[in-house]
């Protein structure tokens, strides 16, 4: 899966990495992919409604060691 942007929000509680996903949406393509790298456990139901509520994708979501990995595709 090759991905277009990927933004570190490690040490950032909710609503930040929520925040800074919208944000570097914003900046991107239709189609493109954006990695999203959290340690907020509360990331994995919150990047789910993030993606529900705004018509983006999600893509997938991984947990690798105490990191959350969420992949978005832009609406």
């Amino acid at each position: 899966m090759e991905v277009n942007k990927e933004i570190d929000t490690r040490g950032l509680n909710c609503p930040l990495p929520i925040l800074k996903a919208k944000k570097a949406l914003t900046d991107m393509q239709s189609g493109q992919l954006l990695r999203v790298v959290s340690t907020d456990a509360g990331s994995l139901r919150d990047f789910q409604a993030f993606a529900r509520q705004t018509g983006n994708e999600l893509v997938g979501q991984d947990t690798v060691g105490v990191e959350y990995i969420h992949v978005l595709r832009r609406r």
